[in-house]
């Protein structure tokens, strides 16, 4: 069966790495795969967690969506799952319009996404400015350490407000008030936890040359300690955030810590897969839902072909298919609230972990769904212990990478359109929500880019005397640019009759029909007092709009 021309085939980039797998290749993706299915582990509770959500929402979202991604998308290792950028939204839409709801938008929103790749839309998403992608990510950054001062500093704190300055106002008042104020062994395990995670890629870091460990390893190995030594290097490829997780859990739990635990706030984990149920669904419902499903497709759809393209450049696989990971998104996010899961996108930080593991191919990321559900079903139990606060250590960890905070120290170098872009998306993102911050900076950018592409076009005159007048046009004659051709009005009104205009629009690159408008106006004003318009020098794309309007049929032309 052969699809039309504008719909995208249906064709996983797996089906290819198959062709000549190897065992080899076996071991380098199951290695990838485990490596990337430990870290996944408490990125995925904590993701849950500060969404809103019970920390089994996050796991079982890693575990299917990422399995379905792996499985179905265009990238060769990609990992998908729930991400950093999704906890404002979730969050939000969870206060607004319940779990439900929540569960609804997002299956919606795999609909669309699907959708997007279906009719080859991919490619839309790299349209989107950077100067917005930077301003919306830094204020999510903030958003996402705003929304963890509560378990950092162990606040009692019944329920937290969505938007910006209610929380600021909540956590402060907490922080002030007669429900224990700020609990410091909760605070001193998330710093521990935040300092550890900063501190162990530069001491244990196994790309780092001049390391801690490297440098005990050779002196264990000048002194023949060879067990000591091995020893050295497998702890040096422990993943920071598991050895902060384990390490801080159990030093909570040996000393029995007051504080507020995985198990004090939501009984534990299941130790059995999630059952299939189907959410509460109208189409009034989702009528109403529309927003929310547009947000999450939209910041799902960017976050996850950013993190391809991320992906392409480290990894010196083969170049994404951008439809086809959309599809996969798509089919993602429709499957995982039947089994009560949150949204889900591809993640930078767990894709640049599977690449640097050694990952060929899609297999790494079916093998750490798999390493998710044994470590889930055989360790369920132990989650009960884990510290809220160490689970918000890591989270501001997260929010440190993911925002690009250079890019503030940069802006005196910028252009003063990325600068309204960028700052304003930030401060959008901050203070409203992400569904006003991309609507308003796209809106921007697209006056902006008018604006930039107004000013490029021009209209000079070459010569003038009493019977013609010669005029050069550069650049695009576009809705934003026509009124730069009243300069030849003015000249055809005050003139003689049978004035003679030349445009030489050699120079000119494109034409839309408002400019084509113009021209036309222009025409007539000459023709009423006698004249007539010579065009020269067309090129390809103003020729074909001249020729399928006939307007070309009106004018002389050379």
């Amino acid at each position: 069966m052969h699809l039309p021309a504008y719909l995208a085939p249906f064709r996983p980039r797996l089906l290819s790495a198959l062709a000549g797998y190897t065992r080899e290749r076996f071991l380098k993706d199951a290695g990838a795969g485990l490596t990337v299915g430990i870290v996944a582990l408490p990125l995925a509770m904590a993701f849950a967690i500060a969404s809103g959500l019970k920390p089994e929402a996050g796991i079982w979202t890693a575990i299917i969506a990422g399995a379905l991604i792996s499985a179905l998308g265009g990238s060769a290792v990609q990992i998908g799952g729930p991400a950093g950028a999704f906890i404002v939204i979730v969050y939000g839409i969870l206060e607004r319009y319940g779990l439900a709801n929540l569960l609804i938008s997002t299956a919606c929103a795999g609909v669309l996404l699907f959708l997007l790749g279906f009719l080859k839309l991919g490619t839309l998403v790299r349209y989107v400015p950077v100067s917005i992608v930077v301003g919306f990510t830094n204020g999510i950054a903030v958003l996402i350490v705003l929304s963890q001062v509560k378990d950092l500093l162990g606040l009692v704190v019944p329920k937290m407000p969505a938007d910006f300055f209610s929380q600021i106002n909540v956590l402060a008042h907490a922080i002030g008030g007669n429900l224990g104020g700020i609990n410091p062994y909760a605070l001193g395990l998330g710093l521990s936890c935040l300092l550890g995670l900063f501190v162990w890629p530069r001491l244990f870091g196994t790309d780092q040359a001049n390391g801690l460990t490297t440098r005990l390893v050779k002196m264990l190995q000048s002194l023949e300690s060879v067990e000591l030594g091995h020893a050295m290097r497998m702890a040096a490829r422990m993943p920071g955030p598991i050895v902060a997780l384990l390490t801080l859990t159990a030093f909570a739990y040996v000393l029995s810590l007051p504080i507020e635990t995985i198990g004090t706030r939501f009984g534990g984990i299941p130790r059995a897969l999630p059952s299939f149920a189907l959410p509460d669904f109208s189409w009034a419902t989702v009528r109403l839902l529309l927003t929310p499903t547009i947000t999450i497709a939209m910041l799902g759809a960017v976050e996850s072909l950013l993190c391809a393209r991320v992906a392409d450049q480290i990894s010196g696989q083969p170049r994404h298919d951008p439809n086809q990971e959309l599809m996969a998104q798509g089919v993602a996010n429709f499957v995982v609230p039947f089994f009560g899961g949150m949204p889900a996108t591809g993640t930078i930080a767990r894709t640049v972990t599977n690449v640097r593991a050694g990952a060929t191919s899609p297999i790494s990321g079916l093998v750490h769904a798999l390493t998710l559900v044994v470590v889930v079903l055989a360790a369920a139990p132990l989650a009960v212990h884990v510290p809220l606060a160490v689970l918000a250590g890591i989270l501001l960890y997260v929010a440190w990478n993911m925002g690009e905070w250079s890019e503030f120290a940069e802006l005196g170098r910028a252009s003063s359109h990325y600068r309204l872009i960028m700052l304003g998306t930030f401060l959008l993102t901050v203070i409203f929500d992400l569904t006003v911050a991309l609507q308003v900076g796209l809106i921007l950018a697209c006056v902006l880019f008018v604006r930039r592409m107004s000013s490029l076009f021009q209209v000079v005159e070459v010569a003038r005397s009493a019977e013609a007048a010669s005029f050069q046009l550069y650049g695009a004659l576009f809705f934003g640019a026509v009124a730069k051709i009243d300069p030849i009005l003015s000249v055809v009104e005050s003139a003689p009759q049978g004035l003679v205009i030349r445009l030489d629009v050699q120079s000119l690159q494109s034409l839309d029909t408002s400019g084509l408008d113009v021209l036309e106006q222009l025409r007539k004003a000459i023709v009423l007092r006698g004249g007539r318009l010579v065009v020269a020098g067309l090129n390809a794309q103003p020729r074909a709009v001249m020729e399928r309007t006939g307007f070309l049929e009106k004018i002389d032309s050379l």
